[in-house]
């Protein structure tokens, strides 16, 4: 009986040691592409004079900064307010090999009381991605955790490498859109953003 014990604990554990192997050199990359989502003539949400693609485009330039300093190299599918079709961001995406791409984004509702952050992705490693991500972003910038979903968005469908569509808040509700509008709220999300991608790597 104790032998039997014996080998069902060390067959666990090999099953454990093997998902984690899977997990760290599944989602291995050297270059990260960072999708502020929106721009120019696509404002996206546009809530209480908060505009979402100004937001996208400030806490994409705070994780730019934070993986910069890591050695790490990042491409942005855009640095400015500036209108880049979904196909494109893809594209850009697809010239680079051992990257992953994280499009980042600000949600908003009908339902003004809805609040929190969420992780969308596509496929298994995109997951796991998403999954780092979601684990951290909404107890840093201390929202309801609206958990990770699978969705066929263009930009991760379209996407060769690992893809992830980051929701770092509801510009909606009033309460959260004056937080994801102050400096510490876009730098916490960055950096939940930047510990999650490292977890993974």
């Amino acid at each position: 009986m104790r032998e039997r014990v014996r080998i069902k604990v060390w067959l666990i554990g090999l099953m454990v040691l093997a998902i984690s192997c899977g997990i760290s050199s599944a989602a291995r990359f050297s270059t990260v592409i960072i999708d502020p989502g929106h721009g120019g003539k696509d404002k996206g949400a546009y809530w209480g004079g908060v505009r979402e693609s100004r937001l996208n485009l400030k806490v994409a330039q705070h994780l730019e900064g934070l993986l910069k300093k890591r050695g790490i190299r990042t491409v942005m599918t855009r640095r400015s307010d500036v209108f880049v079709s979904l196909g494109a961001r893809a594209a850009v995406s697809n010239r680079y090999r051992s990257a992953v791409f994280v499009s980042i984004h600000f949600n908003a509702s009908t339902n003004r009381s809805i609040k929190g952050a969420e992780t969308f992705y596509w496929g298994n490693t995109g997951r796991i991605i998403a999954g780092a991500i979601q684990r951290r972003l909404p107890s840093r910038v201390k929202t309801t955790n609206r958990g990770i979903k699978r969705r066929g968005f263009t930009v991760l469908v379209q996407t060769r490498c690992p893809a992830v569509l980051v929701e770092c808040g509801f510009i909606s509700n009033s309460r959260e859109r004056s937080r994801c509008s102050t400096l510490w709220y876009q730098q916490t999300a960055a950096r939940a953003i930047y510990d999650g991608l490292m977890a993974c790597r």
